[in-house]
């Protein structure tokens, strides 16, 4: 009795792992059938999307191409322009596509590729912007207390630096998590009720254990983010004593202008990150965290180029210059 039992299991075994090889391809749910809907959502975002694609890239363009933005703060908005641009063209593209499809199917394959990028990329845009808003506070505080050290301190060798290791840092945490996630077994649904390939949701149709996982993913995002919100912390009390040094009260308020539409920027950015990935499993709400998801995969990165180009004078300035020789160059 007790071999026919565990001949049984085996069978049992078996038939799982028949059933989790044959799960080639994912559905992706997305967000309603309406087929009217649809149209809209994509018309919107394709708007947004191009939106992001142009005002990062320009800025990319716009920093190399003026001399005047070669120092170390405008260095690192070109690499979170260029990471903003490739974070929302991870997600936006297969989005666009699904929304005028009748199956919103993604491979297997399609779906472990975009969920590495789009963790690669979502640690080294959150880490690059560490980076951006300390060069930010310490730009702001040395040139009032001590402006050439700022040149010794933030040589291109070291913003390099800054930048590989935010990328070596995203490819560790996009490995650690595809990895971990794509090891699981997918035998209940291939349905995803998401927009791409994240997470949560897989992690909620999934017929493996995903404790380890969850694990994995409260305490890699929760010390990410508890560093990059210190990072933010500290930065901006270094241009907060800054500011208070500003005699000018137009300077005072053109400094809160920026600092305040971009910690409007980090706090929907970091609280959305939170919200999606640092909580119980069992609070997940996967219907209203794929709206929430939204926020920083397609609102955020076409926020950042209004808050570092069209509320900095340099970058206006720069554009004048370069639309102008532009301008000149096809007069002639």
């Amino acid at each position: 009795m007790k071999m026919s039992q565990s001949t049984s299991d085996l069978d049992v075994h078996r038939i799982q792992s028949k059933n989790v090889t044959e799960v080639t391809v994912f559905i992706l749910m997305g967000f309603t059938n309406n087929f009217e809907m649809q149209v809209f959502l994509f018309l919107l975002f394709l708007e947004i999307y191009l939106f992001t694609l142009v005002g990062n890239l320009g800025m990319v363009l716009l920093v190399s191409r003026d001399s005047r933005l070669h120092n170390p703060m405008y260095y690192f908005i070109s690499v979170l322009s260029f990471l903003d641009a490739c974070y929302s063209s991870v997600v936006t593209p297969k989005m666009l596509v699904s929304f005028l499809e009748e199956k919103k199917a993604i491979s297997y394959v399609g779906c472990a590729a975009q969920m590495f990028l789009f963790m690669f990329f979502a640690v080294a845009f959150g880490t690059t912007e560490c980076f951006l808003l300390a060069a930010m506070a310490y730009d702001r505080y040395v040139a009032i207390y001590n402006p050439l050290l700022y040149s010794v301190s933030m040589s291109p060798r070291v913003c390099v630096s800054l930048v590989a290791a935010s990328y070596v840092g995203g490819l560790l945490h996009a490995s650690v998590h595809t990895a971990a996630t794509f090891s699981l077994s997918f035998c209940a649904s291939n349905e995803i009720r998401h927009v791409f390939c994240d997470i949560p949701p897989l992690l909620a149709i999934s017929c493996s254990d995903t404790h380890t996982n969850q694990l994995l993913l409260f305490y890699f995002v929760g010390s990410i983010e508890t560093v990059t919100i210190l990072v933010v912390l500290v930065s901006y009390g270094f241009i907060l004593l800054a500011i208070l040094r500003v005699h000018s009260g137009d300077g005072r308020r053109k400094v809160f202008s920026t600092c305040g539409s971009h910690l409007a920027g980090v706090a929907i950015y970091h609280g959305t990150i939170l919200f999606m990935y640092v909580r119980p499993s069992s609070s997940y709400a996967l219907d209203h965290d794929m709206i929430v998801s939204l926020f920083y995969t397609v609102v955020i990165p076409m926020l950042n180029p209004v808050i570092y180009s069209l509320r900095n004078r340099d970058v206006k300035e720069a554009m004048k210059r370069v639309l102008g020789r532009s301008g000149c160059g096809s007069k002639g």
